[in-house]
């Protein structure tokens, strides 16, 4: 699984290396380069990018339409944000390269289409966890790069003011959209699966960062959301893919569940 997501994420990076190529090449005189939409497979997907928001997976345009300003870059963070938590996850069991791949992912996926739109983040702790993880580096180095990491997507997020629990639900909509393919009719895909997880962590994180203004609102509203996100999350059985993973239809009843609990905030 490792070797797998390990070449997988090569491939995705060479191909986006093709796009920037084209990019930058001048038309007169010269063929021109195949751009990275034109990858097969995993790979091509992920250099067209799984969140630049408007042109990703599934429930990635869903979860951006209708905001601006503040509200999409604290979106655009907290998905980024989803793929540094499901790696710390990963790094939990020990998997080490597992988790710097997701990382990796991430800021390809998300970060590299849109980068102007993240405010003040400074994405070097998060690149510094994916060369630990892929470079094998010891456990503790991994852990505290990848905490580097989430704690500097926090503090930008703090130089915002948004809707923590719209957040939330946006995030929400993005987990239930990647679960939509994890199920496949001849396999599971585990990349979707992890994918999905780190959106749902996203979504719980959303509301544990903006709970003391939530719980000023509605308290109880608010402890009822956090209830059901922690039975939505508990869906997944673990960080990697089983053999028969959680239904699809349980994931979107129990997504909106949670969404019922936050419309008191909507």
């Amino acid at each position: 699984m490792i070797e797998t997501k390990i070449k997988l994420w090569r491939t995705a990076s060479a191909a986006a290396l093709i796009s920037v190529s084209a990019a930058c090449s001048p038309p007169a005189d010269e063929s021109p380069v195949e751009p990275a939409a034109a990858v097969s497979g995993e790979a091509g997907e992920a250099a067209a990018g799984e969140g630049g928001g408007e042109h990703g997976e599934a429930g990635v345009e869903q979860a951006y339409a209708g905001i601006a300003g503040a509200e999409r870059t604290a979106l655009r963070l907290q998905q980024l944000k989803g793929f540094a938590l499901i790696a710390q996850k990963v790094a939990e069991s020990g998997a080490g390269p597992e988790a710097g791949v997701l990382v990796g992912q991430g800021l390809l996926e998300v970060y590299e289409p849109a980068k102007d739109d993240f405010g003040g983040l400074d994405p070097a702790t998060l690149r510094a966890a994916e060369s630990a993880g892929l470079d094998g580096k010891p456990a503790a180095d991994l852990t505290r790069s990848l905490r580097g990491g989430v704690d500097a997507i926090t503090h930008a997020q703090a130089e915002l003011s948004f809707n923590h629990a719209d957040v939330a639900a946006r995030m929400l909509d993005i987990s239930t959209g990647l679960y939509g393919h994890v199920i496949q009719p001849d396999f599971v895909d585990p990349i979707e699966y992890q994918h999905s997880l780190g959106a749902a962590l996203a979504a719980k994180d959303a509301l544990v960062s903006g709970r003391d203004g939530l719980r000023r609102q509605n308290a109880s509203a608010y402890d009822e959301a956090m209830r059901e996100i922690d039975r939505y999350i508990a869906l997944w059985p673990g960080v990697t893919a089983p053999e028969t993973p959680t239904a699809n239809a349980q994931i979107v009843a129990q997504a909106s569940r949670v969404r019922l609990a936050l419309s008191a905030f909507l």
